[in-house]
């Protein structure tokens, strides 16, 4: 399953541009390539199907909105948890659940009470609705390791359908080291704060004097997974 994150960026935009010169690049006989059957995730890595959890040492989510037109403020939750139902030669029957604690709102440099406000009744509202949750309900898989994967998203006490682009980023089943299968993701999506209810310092229509209703998400993580079935015992190291 290539989790892949719709990704509209100036960085993604270069990729697809490079992307496509090396297309033109291409002698016309590499086009019957392009009707090869995709490839399965199996092939990406060794790691099994089963239950996997979240490893939060290795994982990030950050939103960043529109500030005047002027720069994209950045910011993140460091409270999180998810659960994912792996299977790589059945990309479609993933499943994915998270859970965010909105009080572990995480600023740069933020002025005196900023955090507060945002936490509070105009913003999140974090005392009123301490959990935002994401429990997927379909996964399309959208290339060979990359799909949208669309759940149900509740915050602010609100429940709307979001769509996430996830690209696999490949896995292991294990080794004397780590004796877990270990698998990463990255993923990136768009929402409308307006959608859930928060609408405090949203532009006039025509303006950017303020900050957006979108709001671009965008996450990194890694998963581990069975128990590493070893061949056989690892040696012991020298003395």
């Amino acid at each position: 399953m290539k989790y892949r994150l719709k990704n509209p960026f100036t960085a993604a935009l270069f990729c697809v541009g490079l992307l496509a010169l090396a297309a033109c690049d291409k002698p016309a006989d590499d086009a019957a390539t392009a009707t090869e059957p995709a490839k399965s995730l199996a092939a990406a890595s060794d790691a099994p199907a089963g239950a996997y959890t979240l490893d939060k040492s290795h994982a990030s989510l950050i939103f960043r909105v529109s500030h005047l037109g002027y720069s994209n403020y950045t910011g993140r939750f460091t409270g999180f948890d998810a659960t994912l139902g792996f299977d790589p030669k059945n990309p479609a029957a993933m499943t994915f659940s998270g859970t965010v604690d909105p009080k572990s709102l995480t600023l740069d440099n933020p002025p005196a009470g900023f955090v507060n406000d945002l936490l509070g009744a105009m913003w999140l509202d974090a005392e009123k609705y301490p959990v935002m949750t994401f429990t997927s309900t379909r996964v399309e898989p959208t290339g060979d390791y990359s799909a949208d994967v669309t759940g149900d998203f509740t915050m602010h006490g609100v429940t709307k359908p979001l769509t996430l682009a996830v690209t696999f980023n490949g896995g292991y089943a294990g080794h004397p080291y780590d004796p877990n299968a270990r698998i990463g993701f990255s993923a990136h999506g768009t929402l409308k704060r307006s959608d859930f209810g928060i609408t405090y310092g949203i532009p006039e229509a025509g303006s950017s004097m303020g900050v957006s209703d979108e709001v671009e998400l965008l996450l990194e993580s890694e998963f581990s997974g069975p128990a590493w079935q070893s061949p056989e015992a690892p040696a012991a190291p020298a003395p």
